[in-house]
C-alpha cells in the first residue's frame, strides 16, 4: 500500500458503537481523525480478552470513556453517522 492510501485511510474519523448488556441503548464514541481503525480494533480485541478488564476509548474532543468488559454485548467499528448514507444515496 502506498503512503497516500495509508494517509487517506487514517484521515477519516472512526465511530465505535458499543452495545451494553441488558440495555436497549448503545454507547457511541466518535474517535479523532488521526486514529487508525486497525489499531483501534486491535486495542478493543486486546481489552475483550480479560473479562474483568475495562475498555478505554478517547473521543475526538479528548474525553476518556470507560466500559467494563463484562457489560459489553457487542462492538461495532465503522464510519461516523454523518458519513453513513441511507436510501438512494447509498452506494
Amino acid at each position: 500500500m502506498t503512503a497516500d492510501k495509508t494517509a487517506d485511510r487514517r484521515s477519516t474519523a472512526v465511530d465505535v458503537r458499543i452495545g451494553i448488556v441488558q440495555s436497549i441503548k448503545e454507547l457511541e464514541v466518535e474517535l479523532g481523525e488521526d486514529v487508525d481503525r486497525e489499531i483501534v480494533m486491535g486495542d478493543i480485541e486486546e481489552a475483550l480478552q480479560n473479562s474483568e478488564g475495562v475498555l478505554w476509548l478517547t473521543d475526538r474532543k479528548g474525553r476518556r470513556v470507560a466500559v467494563p468488559v463484562a457489560k459489553i454485548a457487542y462492538v461495532e467499528v465503522g464510519a461516523p453517522v454523518s458519513e453513513r448514507r441511507v436510501g438512494f444515496g447509498a452506494p
